[in-house]
C-alpha cells in the first residue's frame, strides 16, 4: 500500500481511513501489508502492518530508473502551504517545466537515500515525484501480489510500482478534484487523477456519489469501479473522564477542514438564523484551512462573534473532548466523498445533521439530511434538535446502534475480494 500519512501523523480523514482499512484487513486474515509513506516517524502502530518510510530506501543502485521516469513526469510548482484536500485555485500555481537534459541529478545522503518531509509544503510535487521513483525501487526489491494506492498523492507511486513489477494496481479514491474545487477543476490535477484511474486494474470509490463522479467525469468503464464504504474505529476512549461543558448554553459543532469543499459559510449563515430564534446557544468551528479567516470575518460581519468559537485543528482525544460537549454536529459539505466525522459524532451520542451531497448520507438512516445550500432547512434542523429532547433521544439511541454496525472489518472483506478477483484474472 502507498499512502501519504499514517496515524498518529494525520491531517484529516485520509490517514484515518487508511489505518482503519489496514486494521480491518489484518482482522480478516491471510493478508500481509507493507504500508509505504514518504516519511515514517517511528511511532506508528506496527502491530498489524509494517510501515516503511520512503526516506529509508537506498536508491543509488537504481539511478538508471530515475532518468527514464523523470523525463515522463510533469512538474507542478507549489507556492503555498497546502493540505491534501484543499482547493487548488486558492493555493496552487501550476506550471509545467521542460526537462532539458537526459540526466536528472538528485541529492542523496551517504547511504543513497532521498529526503522526505512527509508533509504538504512548498515542495509537495517534488516529493510526489521522488516518492514515485522510490516506489519503483521498493517494487523491485519486495515480493508482493497487489499494489494499493490511496488517493491522488500516491497514484504516481502506484503506477511506478506497477510498471516495474507488472502486478495489478488498485487505486482508492477518497476524493477527486471535483470535490475539492466545487467543479472548478485544475486540468493538471485532473490529468494526474485521470492517469491513475486509466492505469489502475480496479478502482475503489468510498461512496456511490464518488463512483458516479469517476464514471461520468473521468470516463471510466463502470465495471472497473467498485464502491466500498468507509467505517469507523470502535470508540476506545472513556468519555466519562472528559470535563462536561461548564455553561448552560447549547453547543453546535462544525468539525473539519475549513475549506470550500466543506461549506463552512453555510454553517455560519445557519447560525445567524438560529440565533434570531434563541440566544443560549454557541457555535464552534473546529478545524483549520484556507477559509478560516473569511469565516472569522463573516461571523463578525453578521454580529454573532460573541456566540462563535474557533478552536483550530483538533485530533485524537481532543476531537472526542469537543464532541462530548456538543449537543449537535453539523456537516454542511458541498461535495463530501464520504465523511467519517459524523460517525465519530454518533459514537459520542451526538445527533448529526449532514448534507445530501455526502457519501455518508448513503449509509446513515438516523441522521437529519439537508441540501448544503438550504440554509433555512439547516437552521430548522439545528433548532429542532436543540429544542425537542425526544428528537435528540431518538437520534442518540438509534444513531449509535446504526454506526456500531459500520465496521472496518466488513469493508476489508470487500477489499480482499477485489484483491482475489484480480489475482484470479477476473
Amino acid at each position: 500500500m502507498f499512502g501519504w500519512e499514517f496515524p498518529p501523523h494525520i491531517s484529516g480523514g485520509l490517514g484515518t481511513a487508511s489505518y482503519g482499512l489496514t486494521k480491518g484487513l489484518y482482522a480478516v486474515g491471510d493478508v500481509e501489508i507493507l504500508f509505504v509513506v514518504p516519511r515514517a516517524h517511528g511511532d506508528e502502530d506496527q502491530s498489524m502492518v509494517r510501515v516503511l518510510g520512503a526516506s529509508e530506501v537506498s536508491v543509488k543502485r537504481h539511478f538508471h530508473h530515475f532518468e527514464e521516469m523523470k523525463r515522463s513526469m510533469d512538474y507542478i510548482q507549489v507556492d503555498s502551504k497546502i493540505v491534501p484536500y484543499t482547493d487548488p485555485d486558492e493555493f496552487w500555481s501550476l506550471k509545467k517545466k521542460e526537462v532539458s537534459s537526459d540526466r536528472w541529478y538528485v541529492q542523496t545522503d551517504e547511504k543513497g537515500r532521498l529526503s522526505f518531509s512527509g508533509k504538504y509544503g512548498d515542495d509537495l510535487m517534488d516529493e510526489i515525484a521522488r516518492y514515485a521513483l522510490v516506489a519503483s525501487v521498493i517494487a523491485a526489491e519486495n515480493d508482493f501480489d497487489v499494489i494499493h494506492a490511496h488517493d491522488w498523492l500516491a497514484y504516481p507511486a502506484g503506477i511506478a510500482a506497477k510498471e516495474v513489477s507488472g502486478k495489478p494496481l488498485v487505486i482508492h479514491v477518497h476524493a477527486t478534484d471535483f470535490d475539492r474545487s466545487r467543479g472548478n477543476v485544475n486540468p493538471d490535477v485532473y490529468a494526474i487523477e485521470k492517469r491513475g484511474m486509466d492505469t489502475a486494474d480496479r478502482i475503489i470509490a468510498v461512496s456511490n456519489l464518488t463512483r458516479r463522479t469517476i464514471i461520468e467525469k473521468y470516463h471510466i468503464p463502470p465495471e472497473k469501479v467498485v464502491t466500498v464504504y468507509n467505517a469507523v474505529e470502535p470508540l476506545a476512549i472513556n468519555r466519562d473522564r472528559f470535563a462536561k461543558k461548564s455553561i448552560p448554553d447549547k453547543i453546535v459543532t462544525f468539525l473539519g477542514r475549513i475549506t470550500m469543499q466543506k461549506g463552512p459559510e453555510y454553517f455560519v449563515e445557519a447560525a445567524v438564523r438560529v440565533l434570531r430564534k434563541m440566544d443560549r446557544v454557541r457555535f464552534v468551528m473546529a478545524g483549520s484551512g484556507d477559509m478560516m479567516q473569511k469565516m472569522i470575518s463573516l461571523a463578525a460581519r453578521e454580529k454573532i462573534a460573541d456566540h462563535f468559537h474557533f478552536t483550530g485543528f483538533l485530533k485524537g482525544e481532543d476531537v472526542y473532548r469537543m464532541l462530548s460537549m456538543s449537543d449537535v454536529y453539523v456537516m454542511p459539505s458541498v461535495s463530501e466523498p464520504f465523511g467519517i466525522s459524523p460517525l465519530e459524532a454518533l459514537q459520542s451520542d451526538v445527533p448529526v445533521i449532514i448534507s445530501h451531497q455526502s457519501g455518508v448520507a448513503e449509509v446513515l438512516t438516523h441522521a437529519l439530511k439537508v441540501n448544503y445550500w438550504d440554509i433555512d432547512a439547516m437552521a430548522d434542523a439545528i433548532y429542532g434538535v436543540l429544542n425537542y429532547p425526544a428528537l435528540t433521544k431518538m437520534f442518540r439511541k438509534y444513531g449509535r446502534e446504526e454506526v456500531n454496525q459500520l465496521k472496518w472489518e466488513n469493508s476489508a472483506r470487500q477489499v480482499k475480494q477485489i484483491y482475489e478477483s484480480l489475482l484470479q484474472g477476473a
